[in-house]
């Protein structure tokens, strides 16, 4: 409780919006994955014109329609904390992060919203093919609108296409299309999509394994999960080529980030990759301390991943912080003292236009011009506030390791059998299938953690801390809406699930006839 009671405002926002983006992220992977999937189901239906296709299709459509309802009230809300918690950061790069938000509405929730109604209600009121158009349209639809707000979040990680306006201190757009087509955008969107299809077919296996567990519907299961199985194991091979991908760019724009996740101190070069570890919760940054207690590393891994050579140099967090010449290496603390020039020179170029001082105002943006760069470092008290927290970034990103691992495997397994058609007789399988969902989110969220922790302090990667970016809120009013949406969410939750297990338990349709 007293632990509680010492967290200051900013501690409280950034715990209130890690409790709904996190609520939000249950409902999002589900949204993105089985929208696809009822494309799927819908186009074998079309085509083969089998009733059982339509039975499936409609069965998940119904499970999604509950999901993508719920998943929207949290979104939004999601949103207005940006405004409300975050004012200094919704000022201050609100023309460039506000962009692809507007894009999402205008180019990707009107085509989704639109044809959702189509899709959900106009079964017996349009033709199959345009049926079966609308159902394609929502997939895209979803994902448009993922698009759009991985965009959004990428530009946070890897800032680019802006310019600082020291008029009005505000970053500005500059270049739409640098901020859309950066690598780390489409990095994002790529394993951020992907790992939430892996999701959505653990979903549907769940739901299938659990009625041939029951003795319930087996042909409507197996089908599912033959579907769902092939559609997942795609997924994952996807998973596994992005995550590479994002582990690269991590090690190019957010070597902090690479260093936490891996419980890296001090930089070598053949760095290995720890495949199982448990940290010494006493290590600190400078200190002589062994970083693990206990560790098994795959030698020259982690300088493959991070610089495609197995014996190249990667920088530990020592080497961020303190700095290493050697390896051309500048240190925060060296970026913190130029920093604080910067925040200064602002201060005087301000202090001179208001004086309207222009010759004294001039010099001053001058040589602001030559430490703008180190800005937002100039806000940081010390170089050890620059490290994210080590253990939480180190332990979520081997979990998601290790689970995004067995997903692939599961898939596989699930195929075999059911291509067998000898998963019925599998029980320890389905067992492991029924819950295999809840593994699936559990990666999805870890994977969340390690994008957004492992850039702390940052709100905007080098540019804005998060001490900047808040509101001026008293604690207690952020408090009281932090509890406030806690339960507001979890009853939410509740329902979802709730309705959702009703309508398991009710089943697809009556097959026509019957």
């Amino acid at each position: 409780m007293n632990e509680l009671q010492n967290l200051n405002m900013v501690d409280w926002s950034r715990a209130q919006f890690a409790l709904t983006a996190m609520y939000h992220w249950i409902f999002v992977p589900l949204t993105l994955g089985l929208s696809w999937l009822l494309a799927f189901f819908e186009t074998l239906y079309v085509k083969t014109g089998n009733p059982e296709w339509r039975r499936i299709t409609r069965f998940w459509m119904m499970l999604f329609g509950i999901n993508f309802a719920i998943g929207v009230a949290t979104g939004i809300i999601l949103e207005f904390e940006f405004g409300t918690n975050w004012s200094n950061y919704a000022w201050m790069v609100g023309d460039i992060f506000g962009a692809p938000l507007a894009a999402e509405g205008i180019f990707a929730f009107f085509l989704e919203a639109s044809f959702f109604a189509v899709m959900f209600f106009g079964w017996e009121r349009v033709s199959k093919k345009t049926h079966l158009f609308a159902t394609w349209m929502v997939a895209l639809g979803s994902n448009l609108s993922a698009l759009w707000i991985l965009v959004a979040n990428a530009w946070m990680q890897y800032p680019v296409g802006m310019a600082f306006n020291p008029d009005k201190a505000r970053f500005e757009m500059q270049n739409f299309w640098e901020v859309l087509l950066s690598p780390v955008a489409i990095s994002k969107f790529t394993h951020a999509t992907s790992s939430s299809f892996q999701v959505a077919a653990l979903f549907v296996v769940a739901v299938s394994s659990w009625f041939l567990l029951k003795g319930r519907h087996p042909d409507v299961a197996k089908k599912s999960i033959l579907v769902a199985s092939v559609f997942g194991l795609l997924s994952s091979v996807f998973v596994g080529i992005t995550g590479d991908e994002a582990a690269y760019a991590n090690a190019r724009n957010q070597p902090m980030k690479l260093a936490a996740f891996e419980g890296l101190y001090d930089g070598a070069e053949g760095a290995g990759l720890v495949a199982a570890g448990v940290l010494n919760p006493g290590k600190l940054p400078g200190d002589d301390t062994t970083p693990f207690l206990y560790e098994i590393k795959i030698p020259g891994l982690l300088s493959l991943l991070a610089n495609r050579e197995p014996g190249s140099f990667v920088p530990g967090i020592n080497d961020l912080l303190y700095g290493n010449s050697r390896h051309n290496i500048t240190g925060i603390d060296k970026k913190i003292e130029k920093g604080k020039i910067a925040v200064e020179l602002l201060s005087q170029y301000k202090t001179a236009k208001k004086e309207k001082n222009e010759a004294r105002a001039k010099m001053a943006l001058a040589n602001f011009k030559n430490y703008e760069n180190y800005l937002g470092y100039g806000y940081l008290p010390n170089p050890e506030a620059a490290v994210p927290p080590v253990a939480l970034t180190f332990y979520s990103f081997h979990v998601m390791v290790v689970l995004g691992t067995l997903f692939p495997v599961l898939f596989m397994l699930f195929l075999y059998f059911t291509y067998k058609d000898s998963i019925s007789q599998k029980k320890w399988l389905l067992r492991l299938g029924l819950f295999s969902v809840f593994l699936g989110y559990i990666a999805s969220q870890a994977g969340w953690v390690v994008a957004e922790v492992g850039r702390q302090p940052w709100t905007i990667q080098n540019i804005l801390p998060v001490s900047v970016a808040r509101s001026n809120l008293t604690t207690g009013t952020v408090q009281t809406t932090f509890f406030l949406f806690l339960f507001l969410f979890t009853i939410l939750l509740i329902a979802k699930i709730r309705i959702m297990l009703k309508q398991i338990q009710i089943g697809p349709e009556t097959p026509r006839g019957k």
